[in-house]
């Protein structure tokens, strides 16, 4: 019996983030609307590859997903060991323009969750104009408390206690199998990564005085968050929601922080619709 190969096209290409080379793997599968898909903190591309494989998205988007530097099968740039890893707002935007400019997308819709949730409000907020839309997955305008200095610690192992906490981020309902999937992605971050991210995430993000520019004639925004999720609550999405007029929310019901990978055949049931409006 021959191979049983997925319709993904995976590949690397180098770009320039502020005038310094980055070796990028991205994956893309379908045609159509341009869909940025932004990982999780310490996560890479593989948290999507359900919806890489899904033809009722694929049917209508260009579906893409790509590492960020230092994260899964991305390089981090030249002489990255001369200096800690901390992301940044102002960084992650540029990281993530100069992809969109890399591979030419035209008017996408921008999806991430956690920290992509987080910095999709941001570029709904600066670039309305080039977008159709954003899909804010666990999306929170400000989320401080996070970071802790055990989160890269030479007494610590690395992967293990981040990937055990985010696998108390998935619901009680989700599939074994599949949180399982995303717990071990977490423990082959980098070290240092998930604490960089985090950096971002807790300590550098506050788009609060964002959300007051973002207009949805212009924009359409869709933030959808589970209902056990206590990194980003209901309660900050919501917040989040009411403070831009004509945001759509969703409070998805046995959902955790990680909807994509943790549940995939629950989650579509909430996301396909918000993407069918994207798509009018």
């Amino acid at each position: 019996m021959g191979a049983s190969f997925e319709p993904i096209t995976a590949r690397y290409f180098t770009m320039e983030i502020d005038g310094v080379a980055h070796r990028i793997f991205v994956e893309e599968a379908g045609q159509g609307i341009p869909l940025l898909c932004l990982h999780t903190a310490g996560a890479d591309s593989r948290q999507y590859r359900h919806l890489l494989n899904d033809p009722a998205i694929t049917s209508k988007y260009r579906v893409i997903a790509y590492d960020m530097p230092y994260h899964g099968k991305s390089n981090p740039p030249d002489k990255w060991w001369l200096q800690k890893y901390a992301l940044t707002t102002r960084d992650y935007i540029a990281q993530i323009r100069a992809v969109w400019a890399a591979l030419e997308l035209v008017n996408p819709v921008v999806m991430g969750c956690s920290m992509g949730g987080a910095i999709v409000l941001k570029l709904a907020a600066q670039f309305q104009h080039e977008l159709r839309g954003i899909v804010g997955l666990e999306s929170a305008a400000y989320a401080p408390g996070r970071y802790n200095q055990y989160l890269h610690h030479p007494a610590i192992h690395g992967g293990e206690p981040v990937a055990s906490y985010t696998y108390g981020l998935c619901a009680p309902s989700s599939p074994e199998s599949s949180t399982r999937e995303n717990w071990w992605y977490y423990s082959q971050s980098g070290p240092g990564v998930y604490a960089g991210d985090v950096h971002f995430y807790s300590i550098d993000w506050d788009g609060r005085e964002d959300l007051k520019q973002i207009d949805t004639t212009l924009c359409k925004v869709s933030l959808l968050t589970g209902e056990f999720d206590y990194s980003c609550t209901p309660a900050m999405t919501r917040a989040a929601a009411t403070a831009i007029p004509g945001a759509r929310l969703v409070i998805m019901n046995g959902m955790g922080h990680f909807p994509m990978v943790e549940n995939y055949p629950v989650f579509r049931t909430f996301l396909l619709p918000e993407l069918e409006w994207m798509s009018l």
